[in-house]
């Protein structure tokens, strides 16, 4: 049975497959790349700003993206899907795949900060305090889903009276950051959990509340060239920018950080 969140998940993909400036759409339906002058590339909803940005100035060949939840997209290639470049909003999974054997070793290109995030004229939310105050909604991501991964490693280190008392304001579990984004620029909670590069590309809709720096989890994003890529040129080519180049730059006019020693 197909569920909520695989139909949400496959629906993000199939919009990111549509044509759009700066983003090639031809090749397979299935997101498998096409080969020649094409690097198709699978890359965490968080990501789908900066992605534009550097596919517009990639000069590799044409960059097709589809962008979803990270454990989405990992799935994907599991199943038999062959992007040629695979990018997560954790290094978790880029190192799953790569120990099955379905991916080049994979390298570390950005970091990211996790962050409150309310809509830009609330005044109601200043600190995770106030999560539990009277009809107080929340949106967060999905088990399994980076995002919602690291909102739980969060609220897991508070007490556990508090911890449960959010979780239980907690009105949707999204298949992805953009989800969630969606939810609070939609007006329909009033808080969730997102990454900084998400308020800073949400055009003044949203602001960030800062987590404790004793509870801001380490996040770091990893990226490796499927096994077997039908565009392995263009694919090194795809990561090298990332390393270093206008995909770096991207990152960083975005709001992401670089990893320690790169």
């Amino acid at each position: 049975m197909t569920t909520g969140r695989s139909r949400a998940a496959a629906l993000s993909v199939l919009l990111a497959l549509t044509p759009s400036a700066g983003l090639a759409a031809c090749g397979s339906a299935d997101g498998s790349g096409g080969g020649g002058d094409q690097v198709v590339v699978s890359a965490a909803s968080s990501l789908k700003q900066a992605f534009t940005t550097y596919g517009e100035q990639f000069d590799g060949g044409r960059m097709r993206a589809s962008f979803a939840g990270s454990d989405e997209l990992a799935a994907q290639i599991r199943q038999g899907v062959k992007p040629d470049v695979f990018a997560a909003a954790n290094t978790k999974l880029p190192d799953e795949l790569y120990k099955e054997g379905l991916v080049e070793k994979p390298e570390r290109f950005a970091t990211n900060e996790l962050v409150l995030a309310v809509p830009s004229g609330s005044d109601a939310i200043g600190s995770l305090d106030d999560l539990t105050g009277d009809g107080v909604t929340i949106a967060i991501g999905a088990e399994g889903v980076p995002v919602g991964d690291y909102t739980r490693t969060v609220l897991g280190e508070l007490p556990t009276d508090q911890t449960q008392a959010i979780l239980g304001k907690v009105r949707s579990n999204e298949p992805d950051v953009a989800g969630i984004v969606g939810k609070l620029t939609q007006g329909a909670v009033d808080a969730g959990f997102v990454y900084r590069s998400d308020v800073e590309g949400a055009d003044g809709k949203l602001k960030a509340i800062e987590l404790p720096d004793n509870l801001e989890p380490t996040i770091e994003y990893g990226v490796a060239i499927v096994k077997d890529a039908p565009n392995p040129d263009g694919a090194q080519d795809f990561v090298d920018g990332l390393l270093d180049g206008p995909g770096a730059q991207a990152l960083k006019d975005n709001g992401f950080g670089r990893p320690a020693g790169t």
